[in-house]
């Protein structure tokens, strides 16, 4: 797997190495996981290693966005390949909030979507977020993705019940 390079920051294979405390810490942040049903799972050592290892001899992907100027980690990408289907289904998480709203998370998500376009195997490429999740919904738009459908009250955040937005982007 070659270096993915964006204009901000870089793709690459996530790594043993990469499962740090502060990695860590982000999986177990209420903040940063606020929308994902992460925020259901305490997390350690030992599960941030079993779910590396579920990418182990599969056509999944698992990256880590680093920044191009201090080669600081700072997120997470994730793509679900389906090769029967030619589908894939992408994800992120942007860990350093500190990091949040300088156009980091909108240039992973366009250098990925930018490769799985280029990639023979893969017709369609899809995404999901919640609907109260705003930040992801932009940059999934702003990326040229369109909404597909919606799974109405399908999940409880913060006591009030939201729908889930579904996304995809079709090659012609």
């Amino acid at each position: 797997m070659d270096i993915l390079s964006g204009s901000k920051l870089t793709l690459s294979q996530f790594k043993k190495s990469d499962i740090t405390e502060e990695y860590i810490s982000w999986l177990n942040n209420p903040d940063v996981v606020r929308y994902s049903n992460q925020r259901f799972v305490k997390h350690d050592k030992l599960s941030c290693n079993k779910y590396l290892k579920s990418f182990k001899n599969s056509d999944n992907l698992f990256f880590a966005i680093k920044t191009k100027d201090t080669e600081e980690t700072i997120g997470t990408i994730t793509v679900y390949v389906n090769s029967n289907h030619g589908t894939a289904e992408v994800g992120i998480l942007i860990g350093k909030i500190d990091q949040w709203g300088q156009g980091y998370g909108q240039d992973a998500w366009n250098t990925t979507l930018d490769w799985l376009v280029n990639r023979d195997d893969i017709r369609k490429i899809t995404a999901g977020t919640l609907s109260c999740n705003k930040s992801m919904i932009h940059i999934i738009e702003k990326s040229g993705m369109k909404i597909e459908g919606i799974r109405n009250f399908q999940e409880i955040v913060e006591e009030k019940v939201e729908d889930i937005y579904l996304f995809s982007y079709i090659k012609n």
